[in-house]
């Protein structure tokens, strides 16, 4: 089922259940996601989909740190219920100890001579990891790796 269905139907599960935040944040998605198809003029494959809803986490990630220095803990909340509920529809995210094995292989195919070929390692990893890794944790451990080199 695609994304735009399931959330359709959630949306009509969360107003039959009455949970208002619910509905307007899966009523966002929707709307986001369908701006998104607007854009690419087609609908969204798998690997975009897991991309769009990781922009939509890391979007409600960096409010709540904003939140969060402009003392709003109502806010903060507010957007944590968010994120759990969009998280709900990300694919299953890979562990660091999953991340740091992938990223040991490709540096071991790649081989690269110091940190500063941080880019060209990030580069070719990322679109293994695409939609079930967060990519600052990639980057804190290829940043790990490179460093211990």
């Amino acid at each position: 089922m695609h994304l735009s269905e399931q959330l359709n139907q959630d949306i009509k599960s969360a107003m039959r259940s009455g949970d208002n935040l619910r509905r307007d944040v899966l009523r966002l998605l929707v709307s986001a996601l369908h701006y998104e198809e607007i854009e690419k003029g087609r609908p969204l494959n798998a690997t975009e989909t897991a991309q769009f809803l990781q922009r939509q986490t890391r979007q409600r990630k960096d409010s709540i740190q904003e939140f969060e220095k402009g003392g709003r803990q109502d806010l903060v909340d507010r957007e944590a219920s968010e994120l759990e509920i969009v998280g709900e529809y990300l694919p299953p995210q890979k562990s660091r100890e999953e991340i740091l094995e992938i990223a040991i292989q490709v540096i071991e195919e790649l081989g690269p001579s110091n940190s500063g070929d941080k880019g060209k390692v990030m580069g070719a990893l990322m679109p293994r990891l695409l939609g079930t890794a967060d990519g600052g944790l990639v980057n804190s451990v290829v940043t790990e790796i490179l460093s211990s080199k």
